[in-house]
Order: C-alpha cells, then structure tokens, then sequence
C-alpha cells in the first residue's frame, strides 16, 4: 500500500465515528489502498479537491452501508456482486460486475441484495480535511 503523508489527516477523518442519527451500516468492511495529495496540474482540473483516497469496500449479503452522502467526487467499479444503488428519491439502479458509478450529489444507500460478497473499488476525492462519506437520515421511502 502506497501511503502520502499529506494523506495522513485524510485518513483520520475516514475512519471517524459515524453520527448518531444516521442509519447504520451492516456487513461493510473497507480496506485503504492508497491516499494522499492529488498533483497540482490536477487540482486546477478538480477545483478545490485536493486529496484523495482509493478502498476496496466488500458489503456482505444482505449489507449495507446504510444513507449517506458524499462532499467530494466518488467513483467506483463493481469488481464481483451486484450492487443495488439507491438513491434518495427511492429509484434503485442495480449495477453488475464490471460497471461503473459516478455517484451524483445527494444521499444514498449502497446494497448488497445477492448471495455473493460485494466488492467494490472505490476513488474518493475529496477538499481538505473532508471525510470520505458522511451519515444521513433515511429518506421517507425508507421510513
């Protein structure tokens, strides 16, 4: 594993405890891959994103990483399972191996409905100091 100090603080804000009102997660381990600072020629291309962080995100059957939402960009690829995206509108985009998803502002809920291990990669970039993902509420489809 390639680690940047720059990343260092990064890290930290990743694995933060999660807030209270949020609904949980079940069944998800993430693995750290590779974090620090993203090259300047870059930044002018992202805007104020600065770091970066790469996990190997597995959700066990029936998992899931419960609502939440991202500040920064968030790409990930299905590299085995089927992954069920559900949006806060309630709309469920159901992703095989091999797809791709730029997850778009809001909150959402990342499933594992199959009866294989999910495992995803997943790029976050992020501004300073920004944990990698954030806790929500359920929207009211879910409650």
């Amino acid at each position: 594993m390639r680690t940047v100090t720059a990343g260092l603080a990064l890290s930290a804000a990743l694995l933060a405890p999660t807030a209270a009102h949020a609904t949980p997660s079940s069944g998800v381990t993430a693995t750290p891959l590779a974090q620090g600072a993203i090259p300047a020629a870059l930044v002018s291309y992202l805007g104020d994103v600065t770091d970066f962080a790469v996990r190997e995100v597995t959700i066990a059957p029936g998992g899931s990483s419960g609502w939440h939402y991202h500040e920064g960009r968030v790409i990930g690829l299905v590299r085995s399972g089927v992954l069920t995206h559900q949006r806060d509108n309630c709309a469920a985009q159901v992703l095989p191996a091999g797809s791709l998803v730029e997850v778009a502002p809001g909150i959402h809920d990342d499933r594992n409905l199959g009866s294989e291990p999910l495992i995803l990669d997943v790029v976050y970039l992020n501004k300073p100091g920004k944990p990698a993902n954030q806790d929500a509420p359920a929207p009211a489809c879910e409650e």
